[in-house]
């Protein structure tokens, strides 16, 4: 009886590091994005401020965005670092990407005005393609949230 229940408590660790893995994984390609997005526009800050400027639908918050944006990915990234944040981390940069998404999709669909605000890499993309990359990313975020195990099943497989 006890081979059995310690097979089973081998296999539900396993099991919970692979999600931990795929959610490490999912928060590091969040990092890295954000990093590289706020990097960027840092980098090129009154370019980033002038698009943001022009942009119709925000143009009426052009004097908090150009810095807001970049802070906000950085604190998210911070969050994503630290195994007690991830979860709000992820939470967060599904509430910021779903914000991008939306801010993509208006422009694409209510604005005649299509500046680009994004930097790097990002920026190469057209405004379908960085709208079906803000998707993916979403979609990672919602599998990151939903493997992310909760306090009361990291107990039972810590301490069998």
């Amino acid at each position: 009886m006890s081979m059995v229940s310690n097979s089973k408590t081998n296999n539900l660790r396993w099991y919970y590091i692979r999600k931990e893995t795929i959610v490490s994984i999912i928060s590091s390609l969040y990092i890295l994005l954000f990093l590289y997005a706020a990097t960027s526009k840092l980098a090129d800050y009154q370019n980033f401020k002038i698009q943001i400027a022009k942009t119709p639908i925000i143009s009426d918050f052009s004097m908090v965005l150009p810095w807001l944006v970049p802070t906000v990915e950085i604190i998210i990234s911070i969050l994503l670092i630290f195994s007690r944040t991830v979860l709000v981390g992820l939470y967060a940069s599904l509430a910021l990407m779903t914000t991008f998404t939306v801010y993509i999709y208006s422009i694409l669909h209510f604005s005649d005005v299509i500046p680009c605000s994004c930097g790097g890499v990002l920026q190469k993309m057209n405004w379908d393609q960085h709208l079906v990359f803000n998707i993916f990313f979403i979609l990672l975020t919602i599998i990151g949230i939903l493997l992310q195990p909760s306090t009361k099943q990291n107990k039972v497989v810590q301490n069998p």
